[in-house]
């Protein structure tokens, strides 16, 4: 299955994909639609895809960004349907569903479909190549006519992409007029300049947006590019995230890279200030490299490489599992480093309750089982910072 779904991504990511058409199926699956057509749309000039269900005698409608596009599709032939049709620029496609339950990846023709006329490449990015934007240009990223350099190409895409992020969550702040938002670790800051200017150019609401990071230079060169160019509800401050201190309620917590235990700091803090929004990118989970244990899975963890991989894979589940027991709907999504490092996955957590649910503090008790695993940081944390009674 993980050939067909790099071939799926490809297709959604780089817009080649003119139409789907998933059919046949399974007969395990609980869906109560029968078929699932698929074809990208533009939405107030940004790329979306439509999902069309049919159930019985009637058609629903569901329009999803990039992000959530590719999560979409995945759910549907892996738990849904047994074939796949794709019409793509680049010819007809079609994935059919093995005994295995792996898809067979079968070329049917070479003939080319074209994209929705209206759905063209230049409005697949929310900042355009070509469009003078101010931080693009202060940054080094645009020259003075609004071309993005080659070389800073990479990165105007990256930006573009956290930015589709960021449109698919917009919706789910309760007051879109005003926003509160807090960026821990922010470093250079292209991604802190890029929020502050969709939220206030794009979109045209007031935004209060504080940057920390531990780099005094850093944090020097930011305030000054951002006076110079008159930002002035965006700020940055030199300071650890553990002694930042807000108070009242947060609409938006970025955290991008924060290395190691910083994360739970940065994530514990969210949840303390009842923030909408959490997107969060960890980094160096080195804590339990050392801790985790299952005898039934030695044979990967005799392996460094492999255990590594493995530790952080286990960290960030946790992770998952404290954000829903505080009333979070998470989702784990694709998101590649500014730099070009290898591609890491993104928290992003919504607020869907305010109480404590303690089932999931059972299943966390016994996730910690599985890997031999007892308090954690991000209990102690949790202890220290919330003070919530659970028992």
């Amino acid at each position: 299955m993980e050939k067909a779904m790099e071939i799926l991504k490809e297709l959604i990511e780089e817009d080649k994909l003119s139409k789907a058409i998933l059919s046949d199926k399974e007969k395990r699956s609980n869906a109560n639609y029968n078929k699932v057509n698929i074809k990208p749309v533009t939405i107030k000039g940004i790329r979306k895809y439509q999902f069309e269900y049919f159930i019985d005698n009637k058609v629903v409608h569901e329009n999803l960004g990039v992000e959530d596009s590719i999560s979409k599709f995945i759910d549907l032939l892996r738990f849904d349907f047994r074939q796949g049709l794709f019409k793509t620029v680049n010819g007809e496609i079609q994935l059919i569903k093995t005994s295995e339950n792996k898809f067979k990846v079968k070329k049917i023709n070479d003939a080319t479909f074209e994209v929705n006329k209206e759905h063209n490449r230049e409005k697949n990015y929310i900042l355009k190549d070509g469009e003078k934007i101010d931080f693009l240009m202060l940054l080094g990223v645009m020259d003075s006519n609004g071309k993005v350099y080659k070389k800073k190409y990479d990165k105007f895409k990256q930006i573009n992409k956290f930015l589709e992020i960021v449109n698919d969550i917009f919706e789910n702040f309760d007051d879109k007029e005003k926003l509160k938002i807090v960026d821990f670790g922010c470093g250079k800051s292209y991604l802190t300049f890029a929020l502050y200017y969709y939220l206030t150019q794009i979109k045209n609401v007031e935004a209060n947006i504080v940057g920390l990071d531990l780099k005094e230079d850093v944090i020097n060169y930011c305030n000054q590019v951002k006076d110079n160019l008159k930002y002035n509800g965006l700020k940055f401050i030199c300071s650890d995230i553990k002694d930042y201190k807000f108070e009242g309620d947060l609409d938006l917590v970025v955290t991008l890279h924060a290395c190691d235990t910083a994360t739970d700091i940065a994530l514990v803090n969210a949840i303390k200030w009842n923030t909408k929004v959490i997107l969060s990118v960890p980094c160096c989970q080195h804590e339990l490299f050392d801790k985790i244990n299952n005898i039934e899975l030695m044979p990967m963890l005799k392996h460094g490489i492999i255990k590594e991989r493995l530790n952080s894979l286990v960290t960030d589940s946790l992770r998952g599992l404290y954000l829903e027991k505080y009333g979070y709907q998470v989702n784990m999504l694709e998101f590649i480093d500014m730099e070009h490092t290898p591609k890491n996955i993104m928290i992003r957590a919504i607020k869907k309750s305010n109480k404590v649910d303690h089932k999931k503090i059972l299943e966390i008790n016994e996730y910690k089982k599985t890997w031999n695993l007892d308090r954690i940081f991000i209990d102690e944390y949790i202890d220290k910072t919330l003070n919530v009674e659970e028992s």
